[in-house]
């Protein structure tokens, strides 16, 4: 048997509405189009909406692990990585535990201060970090290193 696109029929099947592309449709109708939507989820550093400040707490747009790790540099960290290699025994994690130098979008610094070793951890692999001191988390607006990135 060979196929003969003709010999199928035209008429959509039951509960299936055919997509209008925008052409006229053949009774004379006026086309329609779906409602658009418009607008951000986020207000973004630019057109930042006035919100709520909360003492002690950042501010949505600025609440990522890198801009608190920010804050806390300078203090005793022990990070927990977890890699992507799987044993027998589960996933490899790996303890780091050093004074944080520095923190962006995508990696940690953090310098063992007994052997000097400095570490870059690839935030992809960061599992949590705990301090055994209190944590700065309060970051005023209009600070300079505040990093506001648009949403992902």
């Amino acid at each position: 048997m060979t196929y003969n696109p003709n010999s199928y029929s035209k008429t959509p099947y039951y509960g299936y509405q055919q997509p209008n592309y925008g052409y006229a449709a053949p009774t004379g109708q006026a086309p329609t189009t779906p409602p658009v939507q418009t607008g951000t989820m986020f207000p973004t550093a630019g057109g930042q909406q006035p919100t709520q400040q909360i003492p002690g707490m950042l501010p949505l747009e600025q609440s990522y692990i890198e801009n608190i790790l920010r804050l806390n540099r300078g203090k005793l960290v022990t990070v927990y990585a977890m890699f992507d290699t799987v044993s027998a025994e589960g996933p490899s994690t790996r303890t780091f535990r050093g004074i944080i130098e520095a923190a962006g979008r995508d990696h940690l610094i953090i310098s063992d201060p007994e052997s000097g070793t400095r570490y870059l951890i690839p935030m992809v692999y960061f599992g949590y970090a705990t301090f055994d001191e209190e944590l700065e988390y309060d970051y005023p607006y209009g600070v300079p290193g505040a990093t506001a990135y648009p949403p992902r």
